[in-house]
């Protein structure tokens, strides 16, 4: 299982000898589904080209922290913020007694203060360097901080000295790496996950709607995200920002959110949390409906089927795991357990819309998960988010368990 994949890691280069076997590890990285940004010291550079690394990781090499042209595209606060785990390696006593002290005189050592990420050091250095006195105080201090230490290994040094200070392979850097991050119950799964409301057009002023928020859906991503999954998520109209990492695809209307979701097939898993309209108008006016005063006590507006968005992609050859959501403001579980048998569902969730606070548009939810053979698991009311991260939790177990 490759606990690395879609993992964003900045691998940072300090200033020795052990800088030739970044190479090999941005490869290492690489191979195990990791994203990869390079930054690099000026010392680092004297030993590695940032060209060679660059051309590996397949994006610039970071080198100054006062760089204009770094800062428009991502810049040390961008990189902070983007980084899953900051990996330094070769960490040298220099660069260890820098962060332990807490400076910020290159990009480096700025990236390490502004990250709330896992921040991991493999130092490199001379044996002697390595028993010092002052390099060992400066370790106690960044592991106390809570940065993690990899290595070092011990063996003959590139000085000619034998004893601990080399750095540790880039193969076992890797490995350790990977076990910075939980076991993944996604990882390497494609999740298609519809969200939001439809909207149905009457005239170009006017449309047919519910009050679905999206919240639940986009909910849903981010913890399918969380548990390595890569994540299309296609969704009606809605005002939230896209969870990060997430392909997201906007549509309006049920036959738009169908062919979207066509297109992205296929998938492993199908989350169909979108409240879709049932119906739409026969007719979309070509300009604004006017009253007229020979209907005045009303208009007749006449309706046809939409789509069955979920009995489609649940019927496909190339079926995924499908799992439906019912909203019901009452006879809640047995119009559910009806929607499971009629679409062909893996999982239906269950929610009582009619209480105000669990229903459209609120922060938390409570809902049931009925399964093919009629089991009920209830999930008690919390926040969606984690809501989302059990439903997530409960799906991956059921899709290991058909496996």
């Amino acid at each position: 299982m490759q606990r690395l994949y879609r993992k964003r890691i900045v691998l940072g280069v300090g200033g020795g000898i052990a800088a030739y076997k970044s190479a090999e590890l941005v490869r290492r990285l690489l191979e195990q589904g990791a994203e990869v940004r390079v930054v690099m010291t000026r010392g680092g550079s004297e030993f590695i080209t940032p060209l060679t690394l660059q051309a590996l990781s397949g994006h610039p090499v970071h080198l100054d922290l006062l760089d204009p042209a770094a800062e428009a595209a991502m810049g040390h606060i961008e990189l902070a913020r983007w980084a899953d785990l900051v990996l330094i390696a070769p960490a040298t006593a220099d660069l260890i007694a820098r962060i332990a002290q807490g400076l910020a005189n290159d990009l480096l050592t700025t990236l390490v203060l502004a990250t709330d990420a896992t921040v991991a050091l493999a130092p490199a250095m001379n044996q002697a360097m390595w028993r010092d006195p002052a390099t060992q105080a400066n370790l106690d201090t960044v592991q106390a901080r809570g940065l993690k230490l990899f290595g070092p290994a011990s063996g003959s040094q590139a000085c000619g000295d034998i004893g601990l200070g080399r750095m540790l392979e880039p193969t076992d850097l890797a490995h350790l790496a990977a076990d910075c991050f939980q076991r993944q119950a996604l990882t390497g799964k494609h999740v298609l996950i519809t969200a939001g409301p439809t909207q149905e057009n009457i005239d170009p002023v006017r449309y047919i709607t519910n009050h679905s928020s999206g919240k639940m859906g986009f909910a849903l991503a981010e913890a399918a995200i969380e548990a390595g999954a890569r994540v299309t998520l296609v969704t009606g109209p809605v005002h939230l920002p896209t969870p990060d990492r997430a392909s997201r695809i906007d549509v309006v209307s049920a036959r738009d959110m169908l062919a979207a979701c066509e297109a992205a097939m296929p998938c492993d898993i199908l989350i169909a949390s979108a409240a879709v309209a049932d119906y739409r108008p026969e007719v979309i006016a070509a300009q604004k409906l006017k009253k007229d005063p020979a209907t005045a006590d009303g208009m007749l507006l006449r309706m046809v089927r939409n789509p069955d968005i979920l009995a489609t992609l649940s019927g496909r050859q190339d079926r995924p795991f499908s799992v439906g959501f019912a909203a019901e403001t009452e006879n809640l579980l047995d119009y559910a357990a009806r929607k499971l048998r009629d679409k062909n569902l893996d999982l239906i969730v269950a929610n009582d819309v009619a209480n105000p606070s669990i229903g459209f548009n609120s922060e938390e939810n409570a809902c049931s998960v009925i399964d093919r053979q009629l089991n009920e698991t209830l999930l008690p009311q919390t926040s969606k988010g984690k809501i989302a991260r059990q439903l997530i939790a409960l799906i991956a177990t059921r899709i290991h368990q058909v496996q």
